[in-house]
Order: C-alpha cells, then structure tokens, then sequence
C-alpha cells in the first residue's frame, strides 16, 4: 500500500479514539453505557445491527467458500438471514424493548432470573461467554490476516492493534460509541463495496471482454447454483439447518444483536429496525459478494484455503485506486471492530449485571461503582478473546471457529433465551433451562472427542436440536404429567410482553 493508504487506515483508527472521547460525555451510568438509556432511533438501530452481522470473517473466511463454491453462499448466509430477521421482526425482535421497560434490563439474559431462577441464569450466561470467546476471537484472527494481505505486517500486530483501539473506545464510550462506530464504518463500507464493485465488473469488460452475465456464465460449473449438491456448505441440507441457527443467532442469541433491540425506544422502533437490517441483508451481499463470487476468472487455480486467506486483498490492491485500498482496509477494521466490540460490551453486561451481584449482594449495579465494574470487565474480556484470536489455527481456523465452534454452541444458549420470551413455552422452567443448555453441549464435546460420530451437517445442528427438544419435553412433562402451576410472576411477564407499546 502507499503512504495515502496507511494514511487512510491511521485516520479511521484516530476516528474511532475521537468518537471515544466524544461519546464519553453521554455516558454518566450503567444504563448509558449498555443500552444508551433506552433512546437509539429505529434507522441506527437497524443499521448497527446489519454491520454488527458483518465482521472481517466474511471478507476472510467467507470470501474463500465464496471463489470455491459460487453463489449458494448468498442462499444460505445472507437471503436466509434477510428472511429469518423478517420473521424475527414480528414473533421476537419487539419483545426486547417490552422487557426492558417492564423489568428494566440491561442485558439479554438478566431477566432469565425472573423468568428461570438464579440457576438457569447463571448456566446459560456461562455458557453464552464461553461461545462468545470462540466467536470473538475468530473476528480478532480476521482481522489480523486482512492486514497481513493488504501490508504484509505480521498476523499478530494486525491483532493487537486493532484490539487496542478497540478497547480504547469501547470501555470509554459504551454502546453509544459502538453505535456510532457502526454508523460511520456503514458509510466507509458502502463507499469501498461499490468501488470494488464497479472496479471488478470494468477489469473483466477491458481486459476479459466479459460483461457481469457473460462473466458469471464463464464461472465453473456449478457456481451459479442455489445449493450445493451433497453435504456440506451450500447443499438444502445445511442451508436449511443453518436457517435455524441464524433465527437463533440474529433475533437475540447472539446477545450484542439482542442489545440493538433492547436499546431501541419502543417495540415499533425494534420492528422498523429489524426490518431494514433484513432488507440491507437480502441486497448488499450481492454486492459485496460479487468480486469474490467472479474471483476465479481475475485468480484462477487458487484453493479455498488461499482463497480465504488473500482473495479480498488482492482484488482491492488490483482494481482500486491509491488511497481507497486503504478505505477499503479501514472498511474491514470497521466491520470485525463493530462487531467484536458489540459482543464484549454486551457480555461485560452479563458479568455485571448478572453474575457478580449473586457473590457481591451490595453491588450498586446502577451507580459509579457499575458503570466502573462495566468498563474493566469489558477490558478484560476482550483481552481473552484476543488470546484466542491469536490461537485461532487450534480450533479449526476462522471458518472452522464460527461454522463448527460457535454455531453449534449458539443454540443451547438461544433456546431457553429466546423461546423464554414466548407464551407458547411458559411452561418450560428453570430445569428446561438448565437441562437443554447442558444437553446441547455435551452433544458438542461428545462430537469433538470423537464418541459420536455424526456428518457434518447434522453436528452442526444436532447440539441445537437436542437442547429444543429437551427443552419443550420437559416443558410438557411439567404442563400435563406434573400439572405445574406457572408462576403468577412468568404468566405477567409474557402478557405484558404480548402488548402493543
């Protein structure tokens, strides 16, 4: 890269310690640290919780499935995502900042007390921070390798530098940083995804004589299909396994993305919000996909490996002008910062708000003692994960991390968070809870060690699947063996979040 470029990466990074600074002021309590006291309108809301989807995985991980594979990747990652936010948008996503007003949450599964008791709680916030070091630390690895393919500089500074700035405005600022953040790196992605689109589709006219269909046609066969035969990323099969797990995942499993709905002013608010996110999933990854999707008639030969590992940087080097591969870098950081801050701030809520007061009864949650036990735990967090981005090749690489690792965990955490919110399983307790999340997992470790021997696409889902099925057995052993009365409390709880604002 040239001067103008670093320049570009060195302004973006300066950007987001000024947004820090700025952002600082708002945040005079816990309540704005974590969910920006309630008010984020619908159109920031909507937009943060796209780009908090986003993460250099896609540009790294994805980018590689994308030049082997072809098109099937917009079928099962981001048109399956646009459809699971739309049903989301009326069954889930309203119901987020019903809770908040009716309990005054700050975290996803602080009202899991109310809803399961203490210890299904803490099982399930456990656990959730347990998947989320995977998850995290695959987006810290991403990032590394990004700028190892734009400048050369070693994986491990790529990392730490972007974590420190991280960490900076993050335990500064809060969620308002973080939604800021978002907005401003929307923009920068914007700018660099349509310039690296055109700048692909007038290398293939001049120097290949393609237009875009012609170039499609000229793919391998089998790039242009909706799925994949056989097993594995793109066949119906995991596509439609996968469509559970993004239902889970992005309409509040993955907490960060619970936090955006949480934030919002009112439940119309959270609808609108979830609505745009899905349209801007079911259009902008056809952009963004595209020169990868054409990647193997620009690099022919290559492997997926290669592929994931140096596609996205050597097509923004190749087709765009000096000082736009560095936005186009500063895009990247923006996307895996976003997103990996979003999961630590929210996490850091879980700690605060939902494990350390069961051993420090006189935590004032709320006050200057909160807001600073928010700040470090949100520090520290982040530094582990940062570990475990740095090892990221003993756990299966970056694309093994998010499809193997955290899409398996996601589920037996989701299941009693989510379905939580529902009528239809109240009578699902505190031993549901429990019982589905450790059921799920020990699906997980049996699989990873070996002693159930599964195909992959059915060890992806199965940990999910057992958790729900656990789940709703003993909700109707409760329901019609037992004859369990639902605590007058729950039967409020989900009434009042049926209502309208």
């Amino acid at each position: 890269m040239s001067w103008l470029d670093y320049a570009m990466v060195v302004a973006f990074l300066v950007g987001m310690v000024l947004i820090g600074l700025r952002t600082k002021k708002s945040v005079k309590t816990a309540e704005d640290f974590y969910v920006a006291g309630g008010k984020v309108p619908w159109w920031m809301s909507g937009i943060s919780h796209h780009v908090t989807g986003y993460s250099g995985v896609v540009f790294v991980g994805y980018a590689g499935i994308a030049y082997a594979t072809g098109t099937a990747i917009y079928f099962w990652w981001g048109m399956n995502i646009a459809l699971m936010v739309t049903i989301g948008s009326m069954l889930i996503a309203p119901r987020w900042p019903r809770l908040r007003k009716f309990l005054g949450i700050q975290s996803p599964t602080e009202y899991l007390k109310m809803r399961y008791g203490t210890a299904a709680q803490v099982v399930v916030a456990v656990a959730g921070i347990f998947s989320k070091l995977i998850d995290v630390g695959a987006k810290w690895a991403s990032i590394g390798i990004l700028v190892q393919g734009f400048t050369g500089i070693p994986f491990y500074i790529g990392v730490l530098s972007s974590a420190l700035v991280s960490m900076y405005y993050m335990s500064v600022g809060g969620l308002i940083a973080d939604l800021w953040t978002d907005f401003t790196q929307w923009v920068i992605q914007t700018v660099g995804g349509i310039v690296l689109f055109i700048g692909t589709l007038v290398f293939l006219k001049t120097q290949l004589d393609l237009g875009l269909f012609q170039a499609f046609a000229a793919l391998p066969a089998g790039h242009l299909a909706v799925f994949n035969p056989g097993r594995g990323q793109g066949s119906l099969t995991w596509t439609l396994f996968f469509a559970i797990v993004i239902f889970l995942s992005y309409n509040g499993g993955t907490w960060s993305l619970a936090t955006r709905f949480i934030s919002s002013k009112n439940d119309a608010n959270a609808r609108k919000g979830a609505l745009l996110s899905a349209l801007l999933y079911l259009v902008w990854p056809l952009v963004v996909f595209t020169p990868m999707w054409l990647g193997p008639l620009v690099f022919p030969g290559w492997t997926q490996a290669e592929a994931s590992s140096k596609l996205f940087a050597e097509l923004s080097k190749k087709f765009l002008p000096t000082g736009l591969i560095g936005l186009s870098l500063a895009a990247m950081y923006a996307n895996t910062l976003s997103m990996c801050t979003s999961d630590c701030n929210t996490i850091s809520a879980v700690i605060t708000r939902d494990i350390i007061p069961i051993f420090k009864k006189d935590l004032n949650r709320d006050g200057k003692e909160g807001l600073w036990l928010a700040r470090v735990t949100t520090f520290i967090f982040m530094a582990f994960t940062v570990v475990i981005g740095l090892l990221n090749q003993r756990f299966g690489g970056i694309a093994g991390m998010i499809l193997a690792w955290f899409s398996a965990l996601l589920g037996p955490t989701a299941i009693p968070l989510l379905l939580g919110l529902l009528p239809a399983f109240k009578d699902c307790d505190g031993k549901a809870a429990i019982c589905s999340t450790l059921g799920g997992f020990l699906v997980f470790v049996f699989t990873k060690a070996g002693m159930l021997k599964l195909p992959p696409d059915f060890a992806l889902i199965m940990p999910t699947l057992v958790a729900f099925t656990v789940f709703c057995v003993i909700g109707l052993f409760n329901k019609y063996a037992q004859k369990k009365k639902v605590p007058e409390a729950v039967e409020n709880m989900l009434v009042n979040l049926g209502k309208n604002d």
